[in-house]
């Protein structure tokens, strides 16, 4: 389900011995899985995003801190498949987390608060129109170079794919900003739809487009491509008739894909920790529920880290005690590479209300790391040199002997899942222990940090920023030093 850049061989012997071991149904780990917490349903007043990556090994994340940038004139940005878009004079600083090799899953996190993140959503599109070859991996990039607010994010994207055409299956895009958060779903070709979260309430998607009725005329609510009913009509999609109307989800998704249980449980799964109501398991689920009570990052986590607990869809493996479910995907599961928690607050400087809480591996034997917008840059090892790494090298850094070496985060983390997953009943109540440890203890000095970082602000920024900066590296160290005393434990 995943498209990379270039082709690669198969895993490899060892990572295929490695889904054996820990997940027998390796296939269902492609997915990711997104939420939107709307202003009104976030205990910050503001949007809360969220997202898990899930991308079968071999795969490496790397993350970023890129400055705003002053372009030249007639700069043109060139795209994957030789199409070509202007540049524009000035590009915003943005955070960004790069999968080398991957064209649909890096994220990013702008300095006006624009998050960008997407969900695989296969459409029954077959006959896509393409100019210049499309555009699929730079749609993200020029929407958090170019996009002051979501708004403008969805308006972009919509140009970008009417103008070239979107050249993949479908894709749920999800785009917000403090105050709005937007699920942009392009089919394929030129036709594409989206709908804002409602402030009050809290959406999630995973794998499978979950816009259901639409309103074309609430354009605060509702954009669309012009023709997204009567092409449909045209391709024998939709009839229209008394007591038929649109269904979005209905008509363009991918049948097979929107009743596969692996999709629709997650989502249910996702919904059951927020929903104010009770929700039956089906395949018709709601677009976005009412929350029991507002949500903090902290309770985002806790569903980003779900594998069916307290439900009768739950399974641990006999011989690890890891997670495991025979038929269906988790929300958290092997193939999670980087999970991240965004805070767009508004209010302050967004160097100090943007909040990026990631992970790197799956969420449940890992931990949410805070970057404050205005770091200076992510510690070292956050960033490694060579692109997508190959079927023998990646088991090369996973399998071998523990070693918490700040100098390469994303293998530390990994190294360190491998060998919890392998003996997972035995050793997740330390790791559970250490991480409710650390994470609390950065959510309890929170506000402690930012206020003296505000105080700062005004009369030292270079000062304040680098206050946040450090705060981040110890929070890292911290986990680093977590990991090595759990391995430590006999």
């Amino acid at each position: 389900m995943l498209k990379r850049i270039s082709p690669r061989i198969s895993l490899g012997v060892f990572a295929l011995g490695l889904i054996v071991l820990l997940w027998p149904t390796a296939a269902l780990g492609d997915g990711c899985f997104s939420i939107v917490i709307g202003k009104d349903a976030s205990v910050d007043g503001y949007v809360i995003m969220a997202h898990n990556e899930d991308d079968t090994p071999p795969q490496i994340v790397n993350h970023h801190k890129v400055r705003r940038m002053q372009h030249p004139p007639h700069e043109a940005v060139e795209l994957l498949a030789g199409g070509e878009v202007d540049q524009v004079e000035v590009t915003w600083a943005y955070i960004w987390s790069e999968m080398p090799g991957m064209l649909f899953s890096d994220s990013y996190i702008n300095e006006w608060g624009v998050c960008i993140a997407s969900d695989a959503c296969p459409s029954r599109e077959d006959q896509p129109e393409l100019d210049d070859g499309g555009i699929s991996y730079m749609l993200r990039r020029l929407v958090a170079e170019r996009a002051k607010t979501a708004r403008e994010g969805v308006v972009l994207a919509a140009e970008l794919v009417e103008r070239f055409g979107y050249d993949a299956f479908g894709r749920t895009y999800i785009i917000c900003d403090p105050d709005e958060g937007w699920f942009f779903c392009a089919v394929g070709g030129k036709h594409w739809l989206s709908r804002r979260v409602p402030d009050n309430e809290v959406a999630v998607v995973a794998n499978t487009f979950t816009v259901h009725e639409v309103d074309l005329s609430d354009r605060s609510n509702f954009l669309a491509s012009v023709d997204i009913v009567d092409y449909a009509i045209s391709r024998g999609w939709y009839e229209p008739g008394e007591g038929s109307p649109f269904d979005f989800a209905a008509v363009y998704a991918d049948p097979e894909v929107a009743s596969d249980s692996s999709n629709y449980c997650r989502q249910w799964s996702g919904l059951r920790h927020i929903a104010a109501d009770s929700i039956p398991l089906s395949e018709h689920l709601p677009f976005s529920v009412m929350p029991t009570s507002k949500l903090d990052a902290a309770a985002v986590m806790k569903i980003l880290r779900d594998h069916y607990e307290g439900t009768e869809l739950y399974r641990t493996s006999p011989e690890t005690g890891s997670p495991d479910n025979t038929t269906l995907n988790t929300i958290c599961n092997w193939t999670t590479q980087t999970s991240f928690v965004a805070q767009l607050r508004g209010g302050m400087p967004s160097d100090i209300g943007i909040v990026y809480w990631v992970c790197l591996s799956p969420p449940c034997a890992s931990f949410y790391i805070p970057f404050h917008f205005g770091i200076t840059d992510f510690p070292a090892g956050f960033a490694l040199s060579g692109g997508q790494p190959s079927d023998d090298f990646y088991p090369e850094k996973v399998e071998a002997p523990f070693r918490a070496d700040p100098s390469e985060a994303f293998w530390t983390f990994s190294n360190f899942y491998h060998k919890i997953a392998t003996a997972y009943g035995k050793k997740i109540a330390s790791v559970r222990a250490e991480r409710e440890s650390i994470e609390q203890n950065a959510f309890a000095s929170q506000k402690s940090l930012e206020n003296e970082a505000l105080e700062l602000y005004s009369v030292d920024k270079e000062a304040a920023l680098n206050k946040l900066t450090d705060n981040s590296r110890e929070i890292y160290l911290s986990a680093m030093e977590a990991m090595a005393k759990v391995m430590a434990e006999k």
